[in-house]
């Protein structure tokens, strides 16, 4: 009996590692569903160096953009061959004012990397404010679940890159959660503080009803 204790550690270990740990690489097979698990592995035979490769990190106009910002990702969607892996990227351009509004990440942790231009950036706990206006060759990381933005506060474009611990981190933006909905505003207002009125001209910019 005591010899199967270490042999069902060893199983429940095996179910915990992910396809990109047991095989050289799962490249996400897009036509199949995704899981919490993941996308499952591409037939070998059908994997291309392109699954590996995303050209799609250039230069976007922010400027006529709800917030004056842009994100364009290198998400597992846009990049197969980090299926399993626990990474991802991304390139932010930012309008001359423009904002990265408030939102979260629930499914990983986020690093800043500042390219181009000047941007105040941080993150909020329930009792904290961790803020820091960054130049080019700074660094700014988001803990996984925290809510954070970022401001253009120089003159000018401001350009980032970002990289996450997933390949799919997810993303929930307050202003859409509040405002995109079909949550009477009423509640919203009553919950927020904010006046009906306010509420209502908030969710007709983000598609809310009710």
């Amino acid at each position: 009996m005591n010899k199967m204790v270490p042999i069902l550690f060893i199983f429940s270990l095996l179910l915990s590692i992910s396809h990109a740990s047991v095989n050289d690489f799962c490249v996400a097979d897009l036509k199949s569903p995704n899981s919490n698990s993941g996308y499952p592995c591409k037939s070998p035979k059908e994997v291309t160096v392109d699954d590996f490769v995303f050209s799609g990190l250039v230069a976007k106009d922010a400027t006529n953009t709800t917030f004056g910002s842009v994100l364009t990702t290198a998400f597992v969607n846009d990049l197969p061959g980090i299926n399993g892996l626990g990474i991802s990227g991304g390139r932010i351009d930012l309008a001359e004012g423009g904002s990265i509004p408030m939102h979260t990440h629930a499914g990983g942790s986020e690093l800043l990397i500042m390219v181009e231009g000047e941007i105040t950036a941080g993150f909020m706990t329930s009792n904290a404010l961790y803020s820091k206006t960054l130049k080019p060759g700074d660094v700014i990381v988001f803990p996984q679940g925290q809510m954070h933005f970022g401001v253009n506060s120089g003159k000018g474009k401001a350009i980032a890159f970002v990289a996450f611990s997933s390949e799919n981190p997810g993303a929930q933006l307050v202003d859409l959660v509040l405002f995109g909905n079909p949550l009477s505003s009423d509640i919203v207002a009553k919950t927020t503080l904010l006046d009906v009125a306010q509420v209502m001209k908030l969710k007709q910019r983000f598609g809310g009803r009710g």
